[in-house]
């Protein structure tokens, strides 16, 4: 432990050195006069939910998958696109509708295409 004699400013403030620049940290005044200093980190409010166990969880989960599973092939967007139509037309088929009028109206690109197309300059 290295005790230091600080003074404190005419604005309340004291040095603590130029190696802790910018650093946040907690004071706790424990008594009138005695205050314990800490480095601390803020969690913003929004990312909290990162920090529980089942996030934790949760990822972990997602990146043992990711290291065991060819993401290039995993991400085939025409055949997610096409397995959505694909089980949108089994529970049409099943409830006795059919898409055949929509199709017509569509143009003949996936989604994935439009979105490729909408990212060229």
């Amino acid at each position: 432990m290295n005790a230091q004699l600080k003074t404190i400013g005419a604005s309340g403030q004291i040095s603590l050195g130029k190696q802790h620049a910018g650093r946040q940290v907690l004071v706790e005044e424990q008594e009138d006069g005695v205050w314990l200093v800490r480095t601390a980190q803020v969690i913003p409010d929004n990312e909290r939910w990162l920090h529980t166990t089942e996030a934790k969880a949760a990822l972990t989960k997602a990146f043992a998958w990711a290291a065991t599973h060819d993401t290039a092939e995993a991400t085939d967007l025409d055949a997610f696109f096409q397995s959505i139509e694909d089980s949108v037309d089994e529970k049409e088929k099943a409830l006795g509708k059919t898409r055949s009028s929509k199709r017509a109206q569509r143009p003949g690109r996936r989604q994935s295409e439009l979105s490729h197309a909408a990212r060229k300059p």
